[in-house]
């Protein structure tokens, strides 16, 4: 299918690797060109690197967190007009309530709401003038099922979730859309890390934390990143503008829920 979004930019939030990387791989097919970011500034080269290699679209980089606004601002001055928007940041390291004072709180908000609705304030206004837009926000599964170790990201995630809802209704006769992806069990360098606290807790192997893992999914086996990349790209397309305000999740099936 063709998404028909070729020749369309994009801005890729946290894009050297992972779920943002997979991301920006999958719109680059599409043939959009790509302002990618991350904070390690070599892996940042490679990742364009390998987009550019595989894809004949421009990639631009711009290192730096994006919680921070001075990065934000660079993102926006590599690509100032861009018709699509992925929101993606890491999530707080997992916890104990009792542990967590004002600052950790803090932090967890500006990283993972406050910072991905600066970009949506930044963006939304000119893709509403130009008559497209499409906003994607990579969350996570616990905005629908909360646990209490990742109190810091549900917290955080479920936040964006409810202002980026409101947005949509106010945007989509613009065809704007603005959607989350809701991942769980994706075989990451995040997932890895899971794996290894996990792994530490339990007294087992990392090998055996895996295996432990992809028993807890429907599907038995953990996602591959490259299906959120292509679930995004979609979401992103010039056929998706009747889809908006949604919560899609990427779990292998094992959701319990209905809504």
């Amino acid at each position: 299918m063709d998404l028909g979004i070729a020749g369309r930019t994009a801005i890729v939030c946290a894009s050297s690797r992972g779920l943002g990387f997979a991301c920006a791989d999958a719109l680059a097919r599409e043939g959009v060109h790509v302002t990618i970011n991350g904070r390690d500034a070599a892996a940042l080269t490679a990742a364009a690197a390998r987009l550019t290699e595989r894809h004949a679209v421009r990639v631009t980089t711009v290192p730096g967190d994006i919680a921070e606004p001075a990065t934000r601002d660079a993102l926006l001055v590599a690509c100032p007009a861009p018709d699509i928007l992925v929101n993606n940041n890491g999530g707080p390291t997992p916890g104990r309530f009792a542990d967590w004072d004002r600052d950790a709180w803090i932090a967890a908000l500006d990283a993972n709401m406050l910072a991905p609705l600066a970009m949506i304030r930044a963006v939304l206004d000119g893709m509403v003038e130009r008559g497209f837009g499409r906003i994607v926000n990579i969350t996570s599964a616990m905005v629908k099922t909360p646990m209490a170790p990742m109190g810091l990201s549900t917290g955080a995630r479920t936040g964006l979730t409810s202002v980026a809802k409101a947005l949509s209704k106010d945007v989509a006769r613009a065809n704007v859309t603005i959607n989350n992806l809701l991942p769980e069990r994706i075989d990451t360098e995040r997932q890895r890390q899971m794996a290894e606290l996990h792994a530490s807790m339990a007294n087992i192997t990392v090998e055996e934390a895996y295996v432990r893992m992809a028993k807890t999914i429907a599907a038995g086996r953990l996602g591959r990143p490259e299906e959120l990349g292509d679930a995004c790209a979609f979401l992103c397309s010039a056929q998706a503008g009747y889809i908006s305000g949604q919560n899609l999740q990427l779990d292998g099936g094992s959701y319990d829920g209905l809504l």
